[in-house]
């Protein structure tokens, strides 16, 4: 059975009603807390040591795709300032930190060969992070696919499932001795769409004739990623990350609530359904029926696997309305900004209850055992002044969605950790380097690290004291 939406009356202010003090002590003495970071957003050194080209880096050489012409040449160049990046995380009160693995860095062709430096890489950042007394999370794929690999088809090509398994194999193989905690994907629904269908991040594909098979492939990869884990890490906890927005209907038309049925299917519920073994919402969007043309026989049951927890990527709610001018989907986002709502500095909605209305969504599954926040954070203009950034949006951006947290656990929801995004501000994929979501202020002319008020307040918050 699919989850169900019941739509809930906000209240003025997009606050859930809650009344635990949010200190550190009321989440429990078990809960994780840690913060995400992804390798092509931080790593730079694109060029060193073996690695070849991801699709980002033929992406941002073309005129207009990112923002003020930027690039990822040097990012953070955490490859060669990881082990200050550590020691910072770790100075905060981090006890977790969650990275992803730059296939094209331990791939060079996407398979087959392996290349030893970048393995060597990765081992020193696991090594430092138990050093510091901090579990490494690996996330395999977070959106840089090796040019090799698109210059065969990439997501089109159904081959890649084998590729990705292959490459699965030899991170296990390298880091599971030491990596304990493993994601697969990350944001699927986001490669599929922004990259495959409108356009806006790499590869830069168009159109819909790509989606389904994007779609498909991606989900056959999430499966076959954890089995490949499983087999050679049987004590391992395998996971799952995905992009999720709870969504509203503009009105309680008949028209806008179908919609937002259609909205939800496609943001919320495409990637788990299937792996639960419940097949594509095809009952809230029609269109996924045509999913069939890519599907082979056994197809259905290689879609399953039994994830030891999901991981739920939430920043922001969404208003959808019925609209007759967009074919397939018939609907449209009533923007954030034309609804007099508070927003971030990208006009997302800051909008806490929408956190509480999606965990308690994803907890209605039968197959979900456990999950846990694996990013959620926000963007805003910060400015470096007489050496402090003050980013008071942001540390009241996460004191009122880590409530809503408290408050979905405190209500008997399995939510058993909470990863900030992110450490440092980095290059944020089309926006460049003009959206700044870190903790931690990036001087990129310097390289200078300053952390921010937002930081400041974290590490008070890991130390328990009461706010």
């Amino acid at each position: 059975m699919a989850t169900t939406i019941d739509h809930p009356t906000r209240n003025s202010d997009n606050k859930p009603d809650y009344d635990s003090p949010l200190n550190r002590e009321a989440f429990g003495e078990n809960f994780k807390w840690g913060v995400a970071t992804a390798a092509y957003q931080i790593e730079g050194a694109v060029n060193e040591d073996g690695r070849t080209d991801c699709v980002w880096d033929v992406f941002a050489r073309k005129k207009g795709k990112i923002r003020n012409g930027d690039h990822a040449r040097q990012a953070c160049d955490f490859y060669h300032r990881y082990e200050t990046d550590l020691e910072i995380a770790k100075e905060l009160g981090f006890e977790q930190f969650r990275f992803s693995i730059s296939w094209s860095r331990v791939m060079p062709d996407g398979h087959g060969l392996v290349n030893e430096a970048g393995i060597d890489f990765y081992n020193r950042v696991i090594d430092k992070c138990l050093a510091l007394g901090m579990e490494p999370w690996i996330t395999l794929y977070h959106w840089d696919l090796p040019q090799a690999l698109e210059k065969s088809g990439g997501w089109k090509n159904r081959r890649i499932v084998e590729w990705f398994a292959d490459y699965t194999a030899v991170c296990a193989r390298a880091f599971g001795d030491r990596v304990k905690h493993w994601i697969v994907l990350n944001e699927p629904m986001a490669v599929a769409g922004l990259g495959y269908t409108t356009g806006e991040h790499a590869p830069g594909h168009t159109g819909i004739h790509n989606f389904l098979p994007v779609v498909h492939h991606l989900a056959l990869s999430q499966a076959e990623g954890g089995r490949t884990l499983r087999r050679l890490l049987p004590d391992a906890r395998i996971g799952n990350a995905v992009s999720c927005s709870y969504v509203y209907p503009h009105s309680q038309s008949a028209a806008d609530v179908r919609a937002a049925r259609r909205a939800d299917a496609l943001m919320n519920r495409l990637f788990i359904e299937p792996a639960l073994g419940m097949g594509y919402p095809k009952d809230a969007f029609p269109f996924l029926s045509n999913i069939k043309r890519f599907m082979r026989e056994g197809d259905r049951e290689r879609l399953k696997f039994d994830f030891d927890f999901w991981g739920l990527q939430n920043y922001f709610s969404v208003v959808v309305q019925h609209s007759y001018l967009a074919p397939v989907m018939w609907l449209k986002e009533v923007p954030a900004t034309l609804r007099n709502v508070p927003t971030t500095g990208l006009g997302w909605e800051v909008n806490p209850a929408g956190m509480y209305e999606i965990l308690k969504q994803f907890s209605r599954y039968k197959g979900v055992r456990e999950l846990l926040i694996t990013e959620n954070g926000a963007a805003f203009k910060d400015k470096l002044k007489e050496g402090q950034v003050a980013d008071p949006g942001r540390q009241s951006y996460y004191q009122d969605y880590l409530a809503a947290v408290l408050k979905a656990k405190n209500e008997g929801i399995n939510i058993t950790g909470y990863f900030a995004w992110t450490l440092l501000d980095n290059f944020e994929w089309a926006h460049g380097y003009s959206a700044r979501f870190g903790l931690v202020y990036v001087d990129f002319q310097t390289q200078g690290r300053t952390v921010k008020e937002s930081g400041k307040w974290f590490a008070g918050f890991l130390k328990n004291a009461e706010l």
